[in-house]
């Protein structure tokens, strides 16, 4: 299709985006969960580490106390290769000719809409163990989320 025969059509980035095989969104979408999941986890180790480094040299009792922060991140990555791992189960054979079909379609975008939702909310975790740790160093700050949820 040449660029001014998309120009001119109407609904072209629809008809476009039904073009592209759901395979290809689904493999998409299990590729962000890994691989945005991990970015998080990394974030938050590197976060919680650095921590982790000073309150060792400030305090070297609790060093192994503080290291559950650290397998926290961690699990953060392993979710991630979990949900991926379940994604790829969900991709069935389909014969050629079903390929776009409506059920086919929507299952590649339901698997790529899952492997965001997972990656990114993993990113996200990873960026907030800076306050969770802050929450930690303060105690008024810890002791009004713990009141809130009574």
């Amino acid at each position: 299709m040449s660029s001014s025969a998309m120009v001119g059509s109407a609904g072209t980035w629809a008809r476009a985006l039904v073009k592209i095989s759901p395979y290809t969104f689904a493999a998409i979408g299990i590729a962000i969960s890994i691989g945005v999941s991990v970015l998080g986890a990394a974030w938050g180790i590197y976060i919680t580490g650095s921590s982790l480094i000073g309150a060792a040299i400030k305090a070297p009792r609790i060093t192994s106390k503080n290291l559950i922060s650290v397998i926290f991140c961690e699990a953060v990555a392993i979710y991630g290769v979990i949900v991926a791992i379940i994604l790829q189960t969900k991709l069935e054979s389909v014969p050629s000719t079903q390929i776009y079909d409506p059920e086919s379609l929507r299952a590649g975008y339901a698997i790529f809409a899952s492997g965001i939702i997972v990656g990114f909310a993993n990113l996200v975790c990873g960026f907030i163990s800076r306050p969770y740790i802050l929450m930690h160093q303060n105690g008024f700050l810890w002791e009004r989320p713990l009141l809130s949820l009574t």
